[in-house]
């Protein structure tokens, strides 16, 4: 697979390209795109545990994991719409992550 990044800033340059809106409504509508891809997770969710009257069982956990993989895409494509570095943004924000989480196993372990 190449790399997803590489991926991404395509796709984020065809939406670029395809929108004549201003950039702030652009990033706004992107940023928006992330909320509607997570409603389909929970429609998802909803329809594989069978909880919808109308349509029982109308998803599968297959289903559920496209939709969550689907909000990851949106998100990194938001991301890259909003800054062109953003691997590196992505990168940097995961330093964090793991030295928090670091400091959270080391300080778990001295107690």
């Amino acid at each position: 697979m190449n790399d997803p990044w590489q991926t991404i800033a395509r796709l984020a340059g065809r939406l670029e390209d395809h929108s004549t809106l201003p950039r702030e409504q652009r990033l706004l509508l992107q940023l928006l795109k992330i909320q509607e891809e997570a409603g389909e997770v929970a429609e998802a969710v909803i329809g594989a545990m069978g909880q919808n009257p109308r349509k029982g069982h109308s998803h599968t956990w297959r289903d559920v994991e496209a939709e969550v993989c689907d909000v990851i895409v949106t998100g990194m494509v938001a991301l890259t719409r909003m800054n062109p570095a953003a691997a590196a943004v992505f990168e940097r924000h995961m330093e964090g992550i793991v030295a928090r989480d670091l400091d959270e196993v080391e300080g778990a372990a001295s107690q």
